[in-house]
């Protein structure tokens, strides 16, 4: 068993009020407690407090006390109450206060017409454990069937139950509770299919049809799953060429292991498929936390032509503009041992586009050796993430 407190997580607290944000049992609180020992606290899963805090908000001020200016306050489960945000910024104006806002979703706070303090408290997110956090305790194989929720990496030997929890908790709690979902058998049938579309562009017409609800809903099922952050959007990469290129987002689960369950195959032998989009979700996963401690915020996409051919991802350091194309860095991540030089012609021929800079070609691969074939770097899975968080491609 490992101890998850002793785990040196990357995300920097911020030096002014800010938001935290990510989904449930990524190790939010206790990082907050790593980061923020014998800060004040109050979390809104107390029901009395919660309660008493909804009926009136002004009894913020008294509860916390006679804190001196400069003085930290953590309000955990903060989306559970929206209107108290008014509350936080009146303080954090009178007072000079400084708040740690922690929640699994905004969704429900702007839903309430909160304003997110218009600007005076930053944004930072956080999902499981990196492979840069785990180092040496990282194991491919079982972050590819399980992922790297804390829960997960500090049990492993009840990475089934613990998964299987998980969504029926997410349900329960971030969802039925939170009033996002009101008839739950459709929302249960679009959760598995969710779940077996990990990596894969979005289809709603079909999902539509197999769920048997409205494409709208679809639409709204799947705005839900990226509001509370267990899922993300990853955007066709659209460079303007003359060809156009088109191609329908996809969407990635936040964690391979959430999604083998939500797709209700957590009793089911995984095959390659399965398996190489969940290190598809992993790489993904990694870039999107560099891309949150490095302060980067990089757009992330793929990139598809009408002939069907795909590059995993598309990262754009560089906006183009009229005198300027701009400059990328392409990813491509396969579940093989052995590289084939055939997987590097996508990233070649887009190279050779006069309408783009291609910075750097990148293959991930789950071999042990690291190759250079004319501009290719391929590279093993725990290389390319050794490098990644070295800042060594941006």
């Amino acid at each position: 068993m490992y101890n998850i407190t002793n785990i040196a997580r990357t995300l920097k607290k911020p030096s002014r009020s800010f938001f935290l944000f990510g989904p449930r049992g990524t190790g939010k609180s206790t990082w907050l407690k790593q980061v923020m020992p014998d800060t004040f606290k109050l979390d809104f899963l107390d029901t009395s407090l919660f309660l008493e805090l909804s009926r009136d908000p002004h009894l913020l001020e008294a509860i916390v006390g006679n804190k001196p200016e400069g003085s930290w306050i953590i309000l955990d489960e903060i989306q559970k109450i929206p209107p108290l945000l008014d509350e936080v910024h009146r303080l954090m104006e009178s007072k000079r206060w400084l708040f740690a806002l922690c929640g699994s979703s905004a969704r429900k706070l702007k839903r309430g017409g909160a304003n997110l303090l218009a600007g005076r408290a930053m944004t930072i997110s956080m999902e499981g454990f990196s492979a840069d956090e785990i180092r040496k305790e990282f194991n491919l194989s079982r972050a590819i069937n399980f992922g790297t929720l804390p829960m997960v990496h500090n049990e492993p030997e009840y990475a089934v139950d613990i998964l299987r929890t998980y969504v029926n908790t997410y349900l329960k709690e971030e969802l039925q509770a939170e009033g996002l979902i009101r008839n739950v058998p459709p929302f249960l049938r679009f959760l598995s299919l969710a779940g077996q579309i990990n990596g894969q562009a979005i289809n709603s017409k079909n999902i539509s049809r197999e769920a048997s609800v409205a494409r709208s809903t679809v639409d709204t099922y799947f705005s839900i799953l990226t509001d509370t952050l267990v899922g993300h959007i990853l955007p066709a990469w659209r460079p303007g060429f003359k060809v156009r290129e088109t191609a329908q987002p996809k969407f990635y689960w936040f964690d391979p292991g959430v999604a083998r369950a939500a797709a209700g195959m957590l009793d089911d032998q995984t095959d390659r498929f399965w398996e190489g989009t969940a290190l598809e979700t992993l790489i993904f996963h990694e870039l999107r936390v560099y891309n949150e401690i490095s302060g980067k915020h990089r757009m992330i996409s793929y990139y598809r032509t009408p002939a069907g051919v795909e590059i995993d991802f598309v990262i754009e350091t560089s906006k183009g503009h009229r005198n300027k194309p701009p400059n990328i860095i392409v990813i491509e991540v396969k579940l093989a041992e052995k590289w084939n030089r055939a997987w590097e012609k996508p990233m070649r021929n887009l190279a050779e586009n006069r309408g783009v800079v291609v910075d750097h070609m990148i293959g991930v691969y789950c071999g042990t050796k690291k190759y250079l074939f004319d501009g290719v770097k391929v590279m093993p899975v725990e290389e390319f993430i050794k490098s990644l968080y070295a800042g060594e491609f941006f």
